[in-house]
């Protein structure tokens, strides 16, 4: 009997020793610049250097993890509680480090260099996002899962949003196409290229951006090119309740009065988030309003 009792009490020794095992295991995993980031077990302690980036490890179950995040986080609503450590330009180091985080999540395409490079020179893990497109914003909310040990939760948050994109997709495959202009900003007018995650969501609309190809990301336009290529639509976020729409000029002009003027949601539509499938899906459906006034369906076959 005794023999026994020591053999239970070493097999569930050795179990406990697998499952403690198990949650301090190495996590290694290449980040969008091609740096390997190793760290000795799953983060516990993360400081988010971007608001999309901030909202997709909520969205990733490891919202609990994060001790720090940079100004503008706004979402969810606990993100606005946590302590700010500046933004992509001027950090406060000193604070960073004082936090003691185990990992420090940043944006390739928005951080200054320099700040990066200070980041890399205290010591601190650093795993760098670089968002390119809509299927980007699936693979970096399954890498926060791995990092952060909340597979699970970012696994079905990820597939979630993959079956929201494919279902919009064979919704308006076949619509009658769109020529749009996205203006993302008026003053000064900017708008997107086809590079954009925004001109992605108009393809799956069924749209066809017409600054599609601008070699800048979100280039500058004037007046003068928009009324040349002469759109279907003008799309723009939605201001705050009282303030200007952005769309004033063009309403204006009477060489674009058969042009459709639309606001959406920028909330859901210009962060590369998960909710940029609610965002597309409400850009599509005002979109199909156009289509309805001109009777216009289905693409013809």
């Amino acid at each position: 009997m005794a023999v026994r009792a020591g053999l239970r009490a070493l097999l569930l020794c050795g179990l406990l020793g697998l499952m403690a095992g198990g949650t301090r295991a190495e996590v290694r995993i290449v980040d969008d610049e091609g740096a390997t980031v190793v760290l000795p077990a799953q983060a516990q302690r993360i400081v988010s250097i971007a608001p999309h980036l901030t909202e997709l490890l909520f969205a990733a179950g490891a919202g609990s993890r994060v001790v720090a995040v940079s100004d503008w986080s706004d979402y969810p609503e606990a993100a606005k509680r946590l302590p700010r450590i500046g933004d992509a330009v001027r950090l406060d180091l000193e604070r960073i480090v004082a936090l003691k985080p185990d990992l420090v999540l940043v944006w390739a395409n928005g951080s200054a260099p320099q700040q990066l490079a200070r980041l890399r020179a205290a010591g601190l893990p650093v795993f760098s996002s670089a968002g390119r497109d809509l299927a980007h914003i699936a693979t970096t909310l399954r890498a926060l899962g791995r990092l952060a040990g909340t597979e699970v939760a970012a696994d079905a948050r990820a597939a979630a949003f993959e079956a929201e994109l494919a279902t919009l997709r064979r919704t308006y495959a076949q619509r009658a196409p769109l020529r749009v202009v996205y203006q993302i900003w008026a003053e000064p007018l900017m708008t997107v290229n086809g590079a954009h995650p925004i001109s992605e969501a108009l393809a799956l609309c069924g749209a066809r951006n017409l600054f599609a190809g601008l070699p800048q990301l979100v280039p500058q336009v004037n007046v003068e090119a928009v009324v040349a290529v002469a759109p279907d639509a003008i799309v723009t976020g939605r201001l705050d309740p009282g303030k200007p729409d952005g769309l004033d000029r063009w309403r204006r002009l009477r060489s674009l009065q058969g042009t459709a003027l639309l606001t959406v949601n920028p909330d859901t539509l210009h962060r590369a988030t998960d909710r940029m499938a609610a965002g597309a899906r409400e850009l599509c459906e005002a979109l199909d309003t156009v289509r309805a006034r001109r009777g216009g369906g289905t693409a013809p076959r």
